[in-house]
């Protein structure tokens, strides 16, 4: 004959709840007891919280989404970026790298290409370096190209170099195709800015009467 043993009604209801929250957060694999609450704040739709919670976003995760939200960084690119960080199998850590580009003027897409290299804090202060120095956007395009496909490219303080030189951007861009390296380009800055100094300092000794 089998004894069931009652529990007091105040522990079986607490037992309850806890089994319920371990299934919720065992089995679904969702963060539960996180806080959306700021990402609303920030703009966030109702949708772009229900497709974070898919992904299990974690709280630093959602504080590094909250600066890029105060970017201007729309919520499909958000929620892309987490998705892709879980493709790299690392969490979203790069609020600063997304928010400089954006404010730096790279769009959207071009944020996500580099992001789906997993690149977006090694390359994102050269992208946008370079757009302050004043380079036209294709170049600017044609250089970011480089960088994503590990194409050998000149450092960007020898490229504002050989611009402050007087090289126009094609003149920078018709090197780095031949395979200038930052050593010759250091030769070249050299060579250009000796020549400019000594421009217009030769002189003409004149003679005078012998008395």
């Amino acid at each position: 004959m089998a004894i069931h043993q009652k529990l007091p009604p105040n522990l079986s209801s607490l037992t309850v709840v806890v089994a319920y929250a371990l299934a919720l957060a065992g089995g679904c694999g969702h963060n539960v007891l996180a806080d959306y609450r700021p990402l609303v704040n920030a703009g966030m739709s109702s949708t772009g919280i229900e497709q974070l919670k898919k992904l299990d976003t974690s709280d630093s995760e959602m504080t590094q989404l909250v600066s890029v939200k105060r970017a201007g960084v729309t919520d499909y690119t958000c929620v892309t970026l987490v998705s892709t960080a879980r493709e790299h199998h690392h969490p979203f850590t790069s609020a600063d790298a997304v928010s400089s580009l954006a404010h730096a003027g790279f769009g959207e897409p071009q944020i996500l290409q580099i992001a789906r290299l997993d690149k977006l804090d090694t390359i994102s202060g050269d992208a946008v370096t370079l757009r302050l120095f004043g380079l036209s956007d294709p170049t600017v395009q044609t250089l970011l190209q480089r960088r994503l496909r590990d194409q050998p490219t000149l450092s960007t303080p020898e490229i504002a170099r050989l611009k402050n030189t007087g090289l126009t951007e094609n003149e920078i861009l018709q090197r780095i195709d031949r395979g200038m390296d930052d050593d010759q380009a250091e030769k070249e800055v050299r060579a250009r800015e000796t020549a400019r100094n000594h421009y217009g300092t030769g002189f003409v000794r004149i003679r005078g009467r012998r008395r």
